[in-house]
């Protein structure tokens, strides 16, 4: 039990294996952190319309001894309210009522977000998951719809100093045929956020199955897809915006790319070194003309 770990990502690690009353009272664990923390258990449970016997073998399936220890934990924890891309699209037409501007309204979501993930991020699984993809014979970035971006910046990233790693279904190439040859050695990195993509959550359980390590980075402890993850993130993704924020994703990439590189010793810096050669050899790069 890694006793760092905050709430969320206790549940986000069990939710599929837990049953439909656990799952419910779940749900309300993570999405009213100061409840849990500040109520009584009578007072909780009269709310939520779940008994507080539910609660209590939830405590005991997420590695608690009792309920009190859980709203302990839960003081760490921040919920956060899912509402659909429309009605925050709503919200957005209708206006705010707050007297700041939209830059400054997502300024300071971004930052939020971004300090809520340092707050509690377990840099011991960061470490664990950079060390995966650095050691794994092969590594396979999938993203899909608007997570699609994040992996192929991680991908233009990672080909600086990694020729085996691949974008997975890439300009018309077959994603089963590049899952399906993933094994025990190999890994592959998922980006997806809710609504999640079917196809997201099909290839971290095939790829699972196969023997591969799965780092999946989404926005909440219900995706369906954690439950076949090695290395499971769930990242802040509020925003002002009618779609989720992906700067703390962001920041998990880069820091991620950033460690990997680290410890890789001076190979990744002569990969790197013969790579910006051989782009200034193709004029890859802007250059000021010369007037003689």
């Amino acid at each position: 039990m890694n006793h760092r770990q905050t709430l969320e990502e206790r549940v986000a690690e069990r939710y599929s294996g837990l049953s439909g009353q656990l799952q419910k009272a779940a749900d309300y664990v993570v999405t009213n952190p100061l409840d849990i923390a500040s109520r009584s258990l009578r007072a909780i449970s009269s709310e939520s319309n779940v008994s507080p016997a539910t609660f209590s073998r939830l405590s005991r399936a997420l590695g608690f001894d009792t309920f009190e220890e859980m709203k302990d934990v839960s003081r760490l924890s921040v919920g956060q309210q899912v509402i659909s891309m429309s009605e925050k699209a709503e919200q957005l037409r209708v206006g705010n009522s707050s007297g700041k501007s939209m830059l400054q309204r997502q300024s300071k979501a971004c930052i939020n977000n971004i300090e809520s993930f340092v707050t509690k991020a377990d840099e011991v699984r960061l470490e664990q998951a950079a060390a995966s993809l650095r050691n794994a014979k092969r590594v396979v970035l999938l993203g899909a719809l608007a997570s699609t971006g994040m992996t192929e910046y991680m991908g233009y990233l990672a080909h600086y100093f990694a020729p085996n790693w691949t974008l997975a279904g890439r300009m018309g190439a077959s994603l089963g045929s590049q899952i399906a040859t993933l094994g025990a050695g190999d890994a592959l990195f998922i980006v997806t956020k809710s609504p999640y993509a079917k196809r997201a959550v099909q290839a971290a359980e095939v790829a699972k199955t196969s023997g591969a390590d799965v780092v999946l980075v989404t926005d909440s402890h219900k995706c369906p897809g954690l439950a076949h993850a090695t290395y499971g993130f769930v990242v802040p993704s509020e925003s002002p915006q009618f779609f989720s924020s992906y700067v703390v994703t962001l920041v998990l990439i880069e820091t991620l790319i950033a460690m990997i590189v680290a410890t890789s010793g001076a190979d990744a810096t002569a990969a790197i070194r013969r790579v910006e050669a051989k782009n200034q050899e193709l004029g890859e790069y802007w250059s000021e003309p010369s007037f003689n």
